[in-house]
């Protein structure tokens, strides 16, 4: 159980950390946070609230289907992710004010293999997931729609189609669009479902197992 929490704990963080270097990178944030910047853009509160309050509807729909996702790691993602990432994005901002093309290149592959470490880490745990993670669980487990990581690129691109509308709705320029929604969304969006599976079976599971034959 300590393993796990550590692992829960661990991968929320890893999550939020990515987030913010994705910012930094500026090629468009994952697939998710697309969605958010774009929900942002219509509903100017600060975005650690706006997070909890959208992270709160899909616990809703959580709770209402499948009850089995909702752990620990579940309420540390919804109250302190969008937190965190706040203001691990403006550390970053004063650290590298100015990154040059190369330094937002190594940002984007960093922001992508951290994502999704930390993503595989939590569900690894079973200790509980993100509401948005749990979406795609519940129809992949319980609804048997199809498997995880084709289930989560539809969802992901929704989320990208979403988030470029309700930017563009609220006021964004169309020139800004690629930091939200850029390189770096496509290829969470088409890559992070598989790679989720990849660490999980490789690093997450390898982890827990090793932690289980030490007892």
């Amino acid at each position: 159980m300590k393993r796990r929490i550590i692992m829960s704990i661990l991968g929320v963080m890893a999550g939020a950390v990515s987030v913010a270097i994705f910012k930094t990178a500026a090629f468009g944030v994952d697939p998710f946070q697309s969605f958010m910047s774009g929900i942002s853009k219509l509903i100017p509160i600060s975005f650690g609230t706006l997070y909890v309050i959208v992270n709160a509807v899909l616990l809703t729909f959580s709770l209402i289907f499948d009850r089995h996702y909702i752990g620990i790691a579940t309420f540390i993602n919804l109250f302190l992710l969008g937190y965190v990432t706040e203001y691990s994005y403006k550390l970053l901002q004063w650290l590298v004010p100015e990154p040059s093309m190369p330094l937002r290149i190594i940002f984007l592959i960093v922001g992508i293999v951290i994502i999704c470490i930390g993503a595989s880490l939590y569900i690894t745990a079973d200790l509980g997931v993100s509401t948005y993670d749990a979406v795609a669980l519940i129809m992949a487990n319980k609804w048997k729609i199809g498997k995880f990581k084709f289930i989560r690129i539809c969802t992901d691109v929704c989320c990208v189609v979403l988030g470029a509308v309700m930017f563009l709705a609220g006021g964004g320029q169309l020139r800004a669009i690629p930091t939200i929604a850029g390189i770096g969304t496509i290829i969470t969006a088409f890559f992070m479902g598989p790679l989720i599976d990849f660490f999980s079976v490789h690093i997450a599971r390898k982890l827990l197992k090793d932690s289980v034959s030490t007892e």
